[in-house]
């Protein structure tokens, strides 16, 4: 007999709403089972209590939130920012910068996909010159030389794909130009500022291969190019250029947010947008068990309407293992008095493989983050 689990039809069993992520049976939470990040087979169960709802927690498999404003991050080089979070396909950093670098840098083990969180200034390549700015995407391909002169202290989220490389999601059947149209994908140039930085003086590249650094002494300023043509560049784009997808009667997926896809790991952004207007349809993230995927967010700017006391410059992480999702009060809000937009700016990472963490987060987290869920809603999830 054929396994109907296995032909992508679902079975029904007990009581369930009509469609996902609507029209919850009374007093209910529900909770997706998903798999593949929200690509794969998936179930929705309705249970009576919130599944976020424990009561002790004990061993290392918990969620984490961490300010890293709190962190020594600066450092002339990124080179000289350790990784906070990292595995086979993925080293994420947080690197501040507060004067010129006067030398070159390249990584050599993947690449890198560098987040604006604040400053502003001027970045200097093999490809040319790129002015760049809060909440700026630059996304640098493997084995380029690459320097920045700023303008104002910066601070950056930093995303190595070790090993791969970061390209556009597939946008489906919402087409080439949905969520954010590839025009708006900005090069360096090779312009009078790029150009007027060439000189014949003596420069050094250092070089990041396996974790190892190399130095490279040049007697002349090796970004001379005069020109250059071909498919494989640096490219920037701001959060601001994102037209998010949305449903007013069904909550999306995480993965609708998807920026970047690399090798064992997604990229999502998460921008401001209208909130679910129709009155049974979700209005905060669904609680959900990703099951195949470690989950870090990394909170850019604004009021994140499903977390509490999160501010600009924390980072959450959520190993696979456990369901998450809103918090009470936010879950709460969301039936008794819903917002009609959201005005939060955040950076996912999904991670396929699980991500190891530096000790230096544990000065930084906030202990208290596991217990935040703890307070059941007023109200039960269905209407």
């Amino acid at each position: 007999m054929k396994n109907k689990t296995m032909n992508g039809l679902p079975v029904r069993e007990g009581k369930t709403s009509r469609q996902a992520h609507c029209d919850l049976p009374a007093g209910t939470y529900e909770r997706e089972l998903g798999r593949e990040g929200f690509f794969g087979p998936v179930t929705h169960m309705h249970h009576r209590h919130p599944p976020t709802a424990w009561e002790k927690w004990e061993g290392p498999l918990r969620p984490h939130a961490f300010d890293l404003s709190k962190l020594h991050s600066e450092a002339i080089s990124p080179w000289l920012s350790s990784p906070l979070l990292y595995n086979r396909d993925v080293r994420l950093r947080f690197w501040s910068l507060n004067r010129n670098m006067e030398y070159l840098v390249r990584n050599s083990d993947g690449d890198e996909l560098i987040f604006v969180h604040k400053g502003a200034g001027d970045f200097y390549c093999d490809y040319g010159h790129l002015s760049f700015t809060e909440g700026d995407y630059l996304c640098v391909p493997r084995g380029t030389a690459w320097r920045m002169e700023i303008n104002e202290p910066c601070c950056f989220l930093m995303i190595e794909n070790t090993d791969g490389i970061f390209s556009l999601p597939d946008k489906g059947l919402a087409g080439y130009n949905a969520i954010f149209d590839p025009a708006c994908l900005d090069h360096p140039e090779i312009n009078d500022k790029f150009l007027a930085q060439q000189d014949e003086e003596s420069w050094k590249i250092y070089v990041k291969r396996e974790g190892h650094i190399s130095k490279v002494t040049y007697p002349f300023n090796p970004l001379d190019a005069i020109g250059w043509h071909g498919t494989n560049m640096v490219l920037r784009m701001n959060w601001r250029d994102i037209r998010p997808m949305m449903s007013h009667r069904y909550h999306l997926p995480p993965s609708v947010h998807s920026t970047f896809v690399g090798s064992g790991l997604v990229v999502c952004t998460f921008v401001p947008r209208p909130v679910e207007s129709d009155p049974d349809a979700l209005k905060v993230p669904f609680y959900h068990n990703n099951d195949d995927f470690d989950e870090v967010i990394f909170y850019h700017q604004g009021s994140f309407f499903s977390r509490d006391n999160i501010n600009p410059g924390m980072m959450t992480f959520h190993p696979c293992g456990f369901p998450h999702g809103p918090h009470p009060k936010a879950y709460e809000n969301s039936q008794n008095n819903p917002a009609t937009e959201t005005d939060e700016v955040a950076v996912m990472i999904d991670s396929r493989r699980p991500l190891k963490m530096v000790d230096s987060l544990w000065a930084v987290e906030d202990k208290a983050y596991v217990n935040s869920w703890k307070a059941a809603p007023v109200t039960g999830g269905g209407q």
